[in-house]
């Protein structure tokens, strides 16, 4: 499904803007909020505490020994990957996926 704005979406946008987009999906069940979307990075970053409130076994993650470079400039080392079912949208008019 494609996602588009129409001119009422930008009432109140100053143009050319580069701001962030934050959504609201359904994540393995779960209404999860102020997902910051940034198509600049090329990484799907799940915080620990995001990931604990889903109550995801740590089992499930896969072993992961590439490292991320933080926001702040400074080496991450992430605890493993996981691929997990996201909805977005409402019916009729909705997609699921699976994000890694």
């Amino acid at each position: 499904e494609v996602i588009t704005f129409s001119e009422a979406d930008y009432e109140g946008v100053r143009l050319p803007h580069d701001d962030p987009v934050v959504v609201t999906l359904l994540v393995e069940l779960f209404t999860m909020k102020r997902i910051l979307i940034d198509s600049g990075r090329s990484a799907d970053i799940l915080y620990k505490h995001a990931f604990d409130q889903l109550r995801i076994p740590a089992g499930r993650l896969k072993p992961v020994k590439t490292p991320l470079v933080g926001f702040a400039g400074d080496t991450i080392h992430p605890l493993g990957s996981i691929s997990l079912s996201v909805v977005a949208g409402a019916a009729p008019c909705q997609t699921q996926v699976e994000m890694t």
